[in-house]
């Protein structure tokens, strides 16, 4: 299953949008299956989750950090994490940059932002996200590297609102990268709405149920 799944995917999807499997609450197995169908990027939402997945596989997979990140969990993912997605704040870029000179790294970073109707979602808002680019104290921070930005459309089935959301996230990214050449990434579409991201020029999507079916919940 996962690898039609995958293959169907692939076809769908550009060559130059990397494909994050998202592999919450699934177990190695499938991990590794889809590994072997040819996905290296992984996501998972969950510093333990990811901690305990990465320790046990031993594969040269590129670990993605998809979920809300407190800055006291920042140093178990620091020595081997990828890309994390949802940079918010100054206090976290803070910890990320304090614990990727503690294993002699560079961590790639993407800002999320906030594009949703719903208000439980996190991410900086447009004002909140300029505060920060351009405060001294978080431009000074050498060891994160800001690769682009982040963004989870509303959860609906209106598909003009979902469009809506990612060209604004869109237009931000555009406006940002003049300024910013290490801007490349534009992470945006999970399995329900990937289509309309990538045709608003998301380079990265986050699917899960697409590749690995329902979610296990515990």
């Amino acid at each position: 299953m996962i690898k039609d799944n995958i293959l169907k995917l692939k076809s769908e999807v550009p060559e130059y949008v990397t494909i994050v499997a998202i592999s919450k609450t699934h177990n190695i197995d499938k991990i590794k299956e889809a590994y072997e169908c040819g996905i290296i990027d992984f996501g998972e939402n969950k510093v333990q989750e990811l901690n305990e997945k990465q320790k046990n596989l031993s594969l040269p997979i590129r670990w993605h950090m998809v979920g809300h990140l407190q800055t006291n969990k920042v140093k178990y993912i620091a020595p081997f994490i990828h890309l994390i997605h949802s940079l918010d704040s100054l206090k976290l870029a803070k910890e990320i940059n304090k614990f990727a000179q503690k294993n002699n790294r560079i961590i790639d970073c993407l800002l999320q932002v906030h594009i949703a109707k719903e208000e439980t979602k996190f991410g900086l808002y447009e004002k909140e996200l300029y505060e920060l680019i351009e405060n001294p104290e978080f431009t000074s921070l050498k060891n994160i590297n800001i690769k682009g930005l982040m963004g989870m459309a509303t959860f609906t089935d209106d598909t003009k609102q979902i469009e809506k959301e990612f060209k604004f996230l869109r237009n931000l990214f555009e406006k940002l990268k003049n300024n910013f050449p290490s801007f490349t990434e534009l992470s945006m579409g999970m399995s329900n709405d990937y289509k309309i991201a990538i045709a608003c020029g998301s380079t990265m999507i986050r699917v899960g149920t697409l590749i690995f079916g329902e979610r296990i919940i515990f």
